[in-house]
């Protein structure tokens, strides 16, 4: 079979050095982001299974908003649908640049991740659907609960455990869950849209318009554009679309910087100054309210977890998250390594992608927000599914720890060595050899 990877390629090449850097930003703010979410959950925990546990029930539904506009909603609801608008604008703008002016605007380049991250959807629903074929009816509609892998949790792991790691590593890493945010929105707006109102959806399609003439222009003037992104949120809110998809399709339509003499420069475009604001936002308050808002399940004590974690859709979505993920990401990467006859990249071994496979595990926040989608919010049911993503994303992160602190000491040996060599005769580091140079 021919190989369609240019001659000298691997799968996990070091990147360009505007991608590795931009990477290291991205890192350093989603290690500080996954603290904050982590804090939120432990705390929504605690509280919810301290004596003040119905102080926490009273919150989260807790209603505020003009009923005129169908917005009198709960603080959770608010979380969910609001505060997660801001997340997926985010993501979208990274989707957008990484397919316009990143690295996976190469073909060949994306094609890894891709298929891993088509591979970590397609094999954790292949698990769930499985494990819950024999129930079958309303179980079903959480098949997608395990697909989602959490940037902030797995980034954080990541930086914490996998000091010495090649960057490409990372890189992998975060474009691959930038795939995976981009099939969960698909997801959640084609399967989890029970009722469609079709005249809000086209009206939506008006101030979207609007934002979109005023950002492809450079305008800049946050009193012009947040009143057409929050009138974009309303309308789809209203048309039964969940409403974080707005946020998806605002950021798609803001410009982004390109290489090349022909690019816009990255100073330029609104795509990088919007993701310089917002990022703090998203990853600092945004994503850990919704933890705090979300993440609270009255367990019960070990008997109470044990009868949770019995249930067939638990099972599903902890089967999903940790043996899903970790064969799906593995197993796809291994089929595009053989198919384009393509090495994985200088002293790396498929105990690396197995490693990352698991921490791809870590399915926080989008798998309870699908969860609540599929169950609604504050049933039984949707109580046994956040035990189960709780407990799912834990073991996945303390597996995935274990084997990447091994690669890890293997991997800071390797530097050593090679530190040494070149003191002695200059041989150049791998880590540090551009594609193509000898």
């Amino acid at each position: 079979m021919r190989n369609s990877f240019p001659r000298g390629r691997r799968l996990f090449s070091r990147g360009t050095w505007p991608e590795v850097s931009r990477i290291a930003g991205i890192l350093r703010q989603e290690t500080v982001g996954g603290g904050l979410l982590l804090a939120g959950a432990v705390l929504a925990l605690v509280w919810a299974n301290s004596p003040w546990s119905d102080t926490y029930q009273s919150v989260r539904s807790y209603t505020v908003g003009p009923a005129a506009l169908h917005l009198d909603l709960s603080l959770a609801t608010w979380a969910a649908d609001g505060l997660l608008a801001i997340f997926f604008f985010v993501a979208g703008l990274e989707l957008k640049r990484e397919f316009v002016a990143g690295d996976l605007r190469n073909p060949v380049r994306a094609a890894v991740p891709i298929m891993a991250a088509v591979g970590g959807v397609v094999v954790p629903a292949l698990f769930f659907v499985l494990i819950n074929l024999r129930d079958g009816g309303d179980a079903l509609r959480g098949w997608a609960i395990p697909t989602a892998t959490d940037i902030a949790f797995a980034l954080a792991v990541l930086a914490v455990v996998g000091r010495h790691l090649p960057i490409a590593m990372r890189i992998f890493l975060l474009t691959l869950a930038v795939v995976d945010d981009l099939i969960a929105i698909i997801i959640i707006a084609v399967f989890y849209t029970v009722n469609l109102a079709v005249v809000p959806l086209l009206a939506a399609l008006l101030p979207l318009a609007l934002f979109a003439v005023l950002v492809q222009r450079r305008v800049r003037s946050w009193w012009l554009l947040l009143p057409l992104a929050a009138a974009t949120w309303v309308l789809v809110h209203e048309s039964g679309v969940h409403a974080t998809v707005a946020g998806v399709l605002l950021a798609f339509t803001v410009p982004v910087g390109r290489p090349g003499p022909d690019g816009i420069p990255a100073d330029k475009c609104l795509a990088e100054a919007f993701e310089h604001r917002l990022r703090p936002i998203s990853a600092g308050l945004a994503v850990p309210i919704f933890a705090l808002m979300s993440a609270g399940v009255t367990i019960g004590g070990l008997s109470g977890l044990a009868d949770s974690l019995s249930d067939p859709v638990a099972i599903g979505i902890v089967a999903g998250l940790i043996a899903g993920k970790a064969v799906g990401i593995t197993l796809f990467t291994w089929i595009v390594s053989r198919v384009t006859r393509t090495p994985l990249g200088s002293g790396m071994n498929w105990t690396d992608v197995l490693g990352l496979s698991m921490l791809a595990g870590i399915g926080f926040t989008v798998s309870l927000l699908i969860g609540e989608l599929a169950f609604g919010a504050g049933t039984p049911q949707d109580d046994n599914v956040k035990i189960a993503v709780l407990t799912g994303s834990l073991i996945a992160a303390l597996l995935a720890t274990v084997v990447l602190r091994l690669r890890n000491r293997t991997h800071r040996r390797i530097r050593e060595i090679e530190t040494a060599d070149l003191d002695r005769d200059g041989v150049p580091d791998i880590y540090q050899r551009r594609p193509g140079q000898a």
